[in-house]
């Protein structure tokens, strides 16, 4: 299946820096996004560390006749890993970068499918028909309380804690990337998104503001837009994926 793409990232209406940082890769069919966070403002650092080691690593992995999708989650994941250390690298050479770190949502297609790894609060979305459904879960302090039945999801929303996530490329979070394979029908539309786009905007909204249709480039400046009227109090990134 033929994969049309397009990105966008905006500083929002609060930030003095945006510390999202993403990545169209539309030869390998990779796309990605990053939230920088922490070591005295160096997110920026970071989530650009990250973008430029997981398309590094990738890329060169891609050798040796590996094939299928199993493999491309194996090269995946690598690339994830090869991003972590990394950013811990870049930390001990420079102690003004230590403590950064940054959340990571890297899609592949291949065929009729798309390989996922996540860390971090950024998602992966799925919009088929008029149903949109995520396809990742967050790791965040406050979605472990909405699985334990602490909070609901309207004061998870609220919570002052929720942008708490507990693994992070670099730092001293867990790096494991959870892995999803995921089957494509054409007429399907992917969104990758940082939570400054999430924490504006609930899916239902969401929904709504893509099934207004127009160009990829028209529905990202349209989920964009709504996030910083809605506030913009973080930096918005954004990627669709019409398949």
């Amino acid at each position: 299946m033929a994969v049309e793409a397009f990105g966008l990232s905006d500083v929002g209406r609060v930030r003095s820096r945006n510390e999202d940082c993403y990545s169209v890769e539309q030869d390998e069919n990779l796309f990605i996004v990053a939230d920088g966070m922490g070591g005295h403002g160096n997110g920026h650092v970071a989530s650009r560390i990250a973008i430029s080691a997981v398309r590094d690593a990738y890329e060169a992995s891609g050798g040796g006749g590996q094939r299928g999708l199993r493999a491309i989650a194996h090269r995946l994941r690598d690339a994830i890993a090869h991003a972590h250390d990394q950013i811990r690298r870049a930390g001990d050479e420079d102690h003004s970068l230590r403590g950064m770190g940054t959340t990571l949502i890297a899609t592949v297609v291949d065929g009729d499918s798309a390989v996922i790894g996540h860390i971090g609060d950024s998602r992966a979305y799925a919009l088929r028909g008029t149903t949109l459904t995520q396809l990742t879960e967050d790791h965040s302090w406050v979605h472990e309380q909405v699985s334990a039945g602490h909070l609901s999801e309207a004061q998870a929303r609220q919570h002052p804690f929720k942008s708490v996530v507990t693994r992070a490329l670099g730092g001293d979070q867990p790096s494991d990337a959870d892995m999803r394979r995921v089957e494509l029908q054409e007429g399907d539309l992917l969104l990758l998104c940082s939570d400054g786009l999430t924490g504006m905007l609930t899916d239902e909204e969401l929904t709504e503001l893509l099934l207004e249709g127009g160009s990829l480039a028209e529905r990202c400046d349209r989920l964009v837009r709504s996030a910083n009227e809605r506030g913009g109090v973080d930096n918005i990134t954004v990627i669709l994926l019409s398949v």
